[in-house]
């Protein structure tokens, strides 16, 4: 029987799947994807000011809510751009799920949604 921690391995590498199948759908070549994908990373820049200010910066770059409203925000607009930067974090969020890297508390970079850090 799977645990928990599995089935939410598993799930959020399905998730990471649709993103694949929504870049596809964009107008940019494969590479694209390869070039972007940890570019979310750029949030944890935030640390070298504080914990508080690392947690808040790289939770707003991995937080998939954020990540969707950019993507519909750029079928609104008809902006492709929007939509690569919605998929590209959804991505992003999705497959550092898998490893086990979730969003941050504000007392450790170890201390997440899904539990600490090994």
């Amino acid at each position: 029987m799977f645990k928990p921690d599995h089935i939410i391995k598993i799930e959020e590498a399905f998730l990471f799947g649709i993103s694949i199948y929504v870049f596809i759908m964009l107008p940019y070549d494969w590479w694209w994807f390869l070039a972007l994908i940890l570019v979310p990373d750029i949030g944890m820049l935030g640390y070298l000011y504080n914990k508080k200010a690392g947690a808040i910066l790289y939770n707003i770059f991995h937080h998939k809510g954020i990540a969707i409203a950019l993507f519909f925000l750029g079928i609104y607009l008809y902006n492709d751009v929007l939509q690569l930067a919605g998929a590209i974090m959804f991505g992003h969020a999705s497959l550092d799920r898998v490893f086990g890297y979730g969003l941050k508390y504000e007392d450790d970079f170890k201390h997440t949604h899904l539990g600490n850090l090994k």
